[in-house]
């Protein structure tokens, strides 16, 4: 993508990722329709089906030759990444939106014959916008996120996870993967993928690890976390698919290649 191409589309995907957050905090309180996707903790609410439509609306008038991959069904049929795509999650965090109100983000990676040009992951609540250009750097809210600093141990990061390590037919041993939370400083688990991403670009959490993500939860997060010299891949080491989905490791480069080394390589099922 041309720099003054790619210029003008980040601007209006930063002003559209902002609207449809003012848009969100104003609704907040409203009442929702709340329905279920593929098993009752999949949720999916009116405010995720409107924010997509608002961002459909906004790319399709204003880049009719731009396609859309996106979580609630309103997007294109995507069978490559040829052309400019847009991939979104309107909400990613659903279930935090509807308990907590808090605690999720709006998610837009772009991307350009299968490269990663634009991301962009907005804490709406928060206010907090993550967004990176390829080979320009991310950004918080303005201010540049420094490269991950090198030399770290495992010993002394925090690890993001959640519970699907645990659930039937996961990809890594139980028994391992209490030895990863053990020898870790620490382990957290935050609701979002998107944010989790966010998190590792700032240098929050030293990785992220979960056993399976659509292509939207991750798309923008990826370029964030490349800018500032960490690693995307699925569990195995191997580049993320963004046309299915995918088991996710991410993180700093030094503690990627630990955890699978000396703890997913031997845990495999």
């Amino acid at each position: 993508m041309k720099n003054s191409r790619k210029k003008d589309v980040f601007g209006n995907a930063k002003k559209w990722i902002l609207e449809a957050g003012n848009i969100i905090r104003q609704k907040i309180d409203d009442p929702l329709e709340i329905d279920t996707k593929s098993n009752p903790n999949d949720l999916v609410t009116t405010m995720d089906k409107d924010t997509e439509r608002f961002f459909v609306e906004k790319i399709k008038s204003t880049y009719p030759d731009h396609l859309l991959l996106s979580e609630e069904g309103f997007g294109d049929e995507i069978p490559s990444l040829e052309g400019t795509i847009w991939i979104i999650d309107p909400i990613d965090g659903t279930m935090n939106f509807v308990q907590q109100k808090r605690n999720f983000a709006i998610s837009i990676g772009i991307y350009h014959d299968g490269i990663g040009e634009i991301g962009l992951i907005y804490n709406v609540m928060e206010d907090v916008l993550y967004y990176a250009k390829r080979g320009e750097g991310a950004f918080k809210n303005g201010k540049a996120l420094m490269p991950l600093e090198k030399g770290l141990v495992l010993e002394e990061s925090v690890i993001g996870l959640n519970h699907l390590w645990l659930c039937e037919n996961r990809l890594v041993d139980e028994k391992i993967m209490q030895d990863l939370v053990k020898t870790a400083r620490g382990s957290r688990t935050y609701g979002s993928a998107a944010l989790e991403f966010a998190f590792v670009a700032e240098g929050v959490l030293e990785g992220y690890l979960t056993m399976s993500l659509s292509p939207w939860d991750v798309a923008a997060g990826m370029i964030l976390v490349d800018e500032v010299g960490g690693v995307t891949t699925t569990i195995d080491g191997e580049p993320i698919n963004l046309l299915t989905r995918n088991s996710v490791f991410v993180g700093h480069p030094d503690i990627h290649k630990r955890i699978i080394k000396d703890f997913i390589s031997k845990g495999r099922k």
